[in-house]
């Protein structure tokens, strides 16, 4: 199989999207993360927002229909399995003829 690894710190599972269109695997997301204090006289509140997009290609021996995706502790696994071997062209015998 083959694997991607992209590492999505803060990035929540609900905020991905994975695909696979045409040989292609895409991974899209956002990341928006909010930080807010207050003191006795003062408040602080910022506010930061992000879109993303990646696409690979995949190798012509994968197999579209076997990918998966895990997120485990902000790590964006995607493993694609690769398709069976064909199976070697058997050789033929060719007659010889008489002239």
């Amino acid at each position: 199989a083959y694997k991607i690894a992209v590492e999505l710190p803060g990035v929540e599972e609900k905020d991905i999207g994975v695909t696979v269109d045409d040989g292609v695997v895409t991974i899209k997301g956002e990341k928006t993360a909010s930080r807010e204090e207050q003191g006795e006289t003062w408040y602080f509140s910022e506010r930061q927002y992000g879109s993303f997009a990646r696409s690979f290609r995949l190798p012509p021996d994968a197999d579209e229909s076997g990918v998966s995706a895990d997120l485990k502790d902000g790590v964006l696994t995607i493993t694609v399995a690769k398709k069976a071997p064909d199976p070697a062209p058997k050789g033929k015998t060719i007659p010889i003829g008489k002239g």
